[in-house]
C-alpha cells in the first residue's frame, strides 16, 4: 500500500504498459480530479504536453494544492479543441474514501473473480487503492486491468490454519 503521502502520485503495477509515455491518464490523477470534481477527457489529456502530464502525476493532493491543480488544469484546457475543462461534483463521502463497508459492485466484482474480499482486507487498503476498484469495478467499465488490480492489490494470504497455502506435489510427479 502506498503511504498517504506517496499515493497523490503512485501508479500501480497493473497499469505499467502506459507509465512514462502517459497516453492514458493513470488512476493517481484520476483520483485527484475526483477530489478536484473536474472532468478531464482523454483528448485534453493527450492534447497536455508529456511534461504537463508527468507534473500532473506528480502533483500533490493537499486540499491547497488540489486547489492550485484545479484552477491550472482549467487554465491549460480553456484554448484546447475540446474547450475547458468540465466541472463536476467534488467527490465526498464516495465509497473509495470509506474503509467500511466494502462497496457492493466491488465484492461483487470479487465475488465473480473468485477473489476473497473481506471487510478487514478493504479498510486496510490506501484510500488510492479503494479508488482503483471502485474505478475498475464499476458497471459499464471494460474491466480489463481488474483482475491484475485484485492480484496487486489483494495478494493471496497463507492460510490461518498455519500451513503453507501449497498443496504438496504427489510422489508420481517427482523423478
Amino acid at each position: 500500500m502506498p503511504s498517504p503521502r506517496l499515493q497523490a502520485s503512485h501508479c500501480f503495477a497493473f497499469e505499467h504498459d502506459f507509465v512514462g509515455s502517459w497516453r492514458c491518464i493513470p488512476l493517481c490523477v484520476r483520483r485527484k480530479l475526483d477530489l478536484i470534481g473536474l472532468k478531464l477527457k482523454l483528448s485534453h489529456w493527450l492534447e497536455l504536453s508529456q511534461a504537463q502530464r508527468q507534473q500532473l502525476v506528480d502533483w500533490p493532493d493537499q486540499p491547497e494544492a488540489l486547489q492550485e491543480l484545479r484552477d491550472q488544469l482549467q487554465s491549460w484546457t480553456r484554448p484546447m479543441a475540446d474547450g475547458e475543462a468540465r466541472p463536476l461534483p467534488v467527490a465526498v463521502d464516495e465509497p473509495w474514501q470509506q474503509p467500511e463497508p466494502i462497496p457492493d459492485e466491488v465484492q461483487r466484482a470479487a465475488r465473480q473473480r473468485q477473489v476473497a474480499l473481506s471487510a478487514g482486507q478493504w479498510a486496510e487498503l490506501g484510500e488510492l487503492e479503494r479508488f482503483a476498484l471502485c474505478k475498475l469495478a464499476r458497471p459499464g467499465h471494460d474491466h480489463h486491468n481488474l483482475e491484475a488490480a485484485f492480484a496487486e492489490l489483494l495478494p493471496p494470504r497463507a492460510p490461518s490454519d498455519g500451513s503453507s497455502g501449497h498443496k504438496p506435489t504427489s510422489q508420481s510427479g517427482i523423478s
